[in-house]
Formats: structure tokens, sequence, C-alpha cells
């Protein structure tokens, strides 16, 4: 089969299209025919190798963590999926590499695509809404009437985390550049700080939940929006101890994860919230969970470009430069575009 791989990590540009063997198909996977991927910011941090101490991928590694496609063979213990059905996922950590014609993907990571959504769609969704999800309801637990503030709302996670926390009752503030304020606004954020214009620990206090995409001084300003008991949530923050343990990591690597956030925590104890890292995890369940929801157009996704399978290099790089106007980049194998 095709495929996009890396040969070695923090090779700029160094990704091409090369054959590779089919995949293995276990006796609990699904093997999907790829007919689109999402591009992810988090296929860069791959690339350059910052996850190397805890995700020891063998190279060469197909990269790629969303898809959406056609089972073409279920494995022997599979009783949900059969033949023919139309799905999308966001494959396990150890298990990437949707940058590709084929993947097995084991059966409790994938569900039924959106009925409502074309391939492009659907596979822009798996891994910024299962973050949006995790962060929101299962470790905030957000309740109708909080304030939740996202940042970046243009952005992948953000346009589908607005969503979600309207939809979960919450008055809900994002920050955004002065042309992107009218695409979160349609999303549904209730309060808009320009960032370029205004602080927004400046203008916002007294908050529940802060999501946070940025890490470094948006983190930290993020603990002075928050009321006390409040929490915030980083995907891109320094990895806590609690992150290793999930991960199984030895008792070296809990220390150091927990050293590298022990400035963040101890200023968050000191103001009396909580600061934790989310690293998303695959789960189909919660699909199958965000699938009424999108069908319903309760979340719909943001697709800023489509790209044809032989530009992922290109694609990675539009991503890396920060050229998406709004949501998420996409690749198809098919030359499928989004209507």
């Amino acid at each position: 089969m095709r495929a996009f791989t890396i040969e070695r990590y923090g090779d700029k540009g160094g990704g091409h299209h090369t054959e590779t063997p089919d995949p293995r198909v276990g006796a609990d996977d699904v093997l999907v025919r790829i007919h689109a991927a999402g591009v992810n910011p988090l296929d860069h941090k791959i690339s350059d190798g910052e996850f190397k101490a805890i995700l020891p991928y063998r190279l060469p590694l197909i990269l790629g963590n969303d898809l959406a496609g056609v089972v073409i063979e279920v494995g022997s213990a599979v009783t949900r999926f059969a033949v023919g059905d139309e799905v999308y996922a966001r494959p396990g950590k150890d298990r990437i590499g949707t940058f590709a014609e084929l993947i097995a993907v084991h059966q409790d990571d994938i569900a039924l695509k959106p009925a409502t959504l074309t391939m492009a769609e659907a596979a822009s969704l798996p891994l910024v809404a299962l973050t949006a999800w995790q962060a929101l309801v299962e470790r905030a637990q957000v309740r109708p009437g909080q304030k939740v503030l996202i940042h970046a709302g243009s952005g992948g996670v953000g346009t589908i985390a607005i969503q979600l926390a309207k939809h979960l009752g919450a008055y809900v503030a994002t920050t955004a550049s002065t042309a992107k304020t009218s695409v979160v606004k349609d999303l549904g954020a209730d309060e808009v700080v320009d960032y370029t214009k205004q602080t927004f620990e400046s203008v916002l206090d007294g908050y529940d939940v802060v999501l946070d995409t940025l890490g470094g001084e948006t983190l930290e300003k993020s603990l002075r929006v928050l009321k006390p008991g409040g929490k915030v949530i980083s995907v891109a923050g320094p990895p806590d101890a609690a992150f290793a343990r999930e991960l199984g990591a030895n008792a070296f690597l809990r220390l150091a994860m927990s050293a590298l956030s022990f400035r963040t925590r101890r200023h968050a104890a000191r103001r009396g919230v909580t600061y934790s890292f989310l690293f998303m995890k695959a789960d189909g369940d919660q699909l199958r969970a965000l699938t009424p929801l999108i069908d319903a157009g309760t979340i719909r996704p943001v697709v800023d470009r489509v790209f044809p399978f032989d530009q992922t290099r290109e694609a990675l790089e539009y991503v890396e430069k920060g050229s998406a106007r709004a949501g998420k980049v996409v690749v198809t194998m098919t030359g499928e575009a989004l209507a």
C-alpha cells in the first residue's frame, strides 16, 4: 500500500510517500480502506521527536492520527462491524498511521461514521472531538451555568470544544484574533476576547474551567481567571505524574514528568485551583456518544482546506505555519471534496 512515512525524527520536510506492507489484521481488528485523514499539530510533534521518550515508535513511521473510511475486512473476534461499514476513528496511540491507504484499528477505537458527513468532514473530527469530550465531559464534568474559557477558539480543538461546551449548558468565552472573531461567534461563543487588542486575564474572571491549547505564558495567565476550585486542563502544557501513570511509565519517568509540571501545579495550588495535563486517548464509545450530536447538527465539523494525498507534505507544512483560518486540514485518498 502507499503511505506517507518519516525515516528519522526532526528531519524537516523529510517525509515522503512510499510503498509499505499492508497491515496485519488481528482478531479484534478492523481493516479500513482510508478515504480521508485529518492533519493535526500532533503529527508535527511526533515527527519532531517531542514524544519519543514516552511514545517510542519504530522508524520508519507512518504519520496520521485521524481517519474516515470503509471496512474491508474484520478479525475473527470482531462483533461490532461488518465489511462495507463506513467508519471514523482516532487509532490508539501505539497504532497511528492514517496517512496511508489502509490501516488496522482495534474495534474498541472505532465508530460508525456520522451519516450526515462526507468522509473528509468525518476525518476532521476524531482527535479534536475526543479531546474536547475528554476535557469537558470526562475530566471537568461541565454543568449547565458554569463558565468555561476555551483558548484558540478557531483552532481544531477550539471549534469543537466551543460547540460541546454550549451543548453542556456552559457560558463560553474564547480567545481569537480580529479576523476570526466572527467564526467563533458563529460557533456559539458568548464572549470573544480579541487577543490582538486586549489580554484575556484583564477582562475575564470567575471561570470554572479553562481548556488550554497553547501552553506557556497563556497557561500561567489562565490560572488567574479561575475561581477557587476551578480547573485548568491543558493539552499543550507540561505533562504531569498522572499522565505518566496512564502511560504505565516507570518510576523515573513519573518523577521527571512530575518535576516538569511542578511549577505550574504549585502556582495553581496557591490560587486554590487545579492543573492537569491531557493527552487524549482513542475511544470508540465516546465517538459513538458524539455521533448523534454531530448528526443532529449540534456539533458541526469545521474544515479549512482539503489536500489530495499526494500533497500530504504540503498539508503538514500548511498546518505547521498556522495558515488555516479556522478548524482542521484534511488529506483525501480518493479526491473527495467537502460537498
